[in-house]
């Protein structure tokens, strides 16, 4: 059996309210709630387990994640729709834009915990055969 990633724990203020706002920006399912975890899955049987913990233990981290071109239309109206802070780059220098990368379109924002989300059309360095 090869490695393979099965799921991560994304620590939140309110783990329902971060679970909600991703599942809800990327069309995706919560999945599951057990013990202090709601769970998003993602389309490679990833899930991305959100938990409550005081704000204060709260480090900060960043999240990225490759969408179809369609994905990442439905997600970026749906950020704009909602007034959602964006930006072209991963140090928020250019406000209220996308980036152009490698061939495809990237957008970063923050969700409701404070972590770095990213989205993109294609993996740093282009597609290789």
């Amino acid at each position: 059996m090869s490695v393979e990633l099965n799921h991560t724990i994304i620590h939140a203020r309110d783990n329902r309210e971060s679970a909600r706002f991703f599942a809800d920006l990327l069309d995706l399912e919560i999945t599951a709630e057990w013990g202090p975890f709601v769970a998003v899955a993602l389309g490679n049987g990833v899930t991305l387990d959100f938990a409550t913990i005081p704000a204060e233990h709260i480090a900060m981290q960043h999240y990225a994640f490759l969408v179809s071109e369609e994905e990442f239309d439905a997600a970026y109206a749906r950020i704009t729709e909602r007034g959602i802070e964006h930006y072209a780059d991963p140090h928020r220098q250019q406000p209220g834009a996308i980036n152009h990368n490698d061939g495809g379109r990237g957008v970063y924002f923050m969700d409701p915990a404070g972590h770095a989300m990213e989205l993109i059309t294609v993996p740093y360095g282009g597609w290789t055969s």
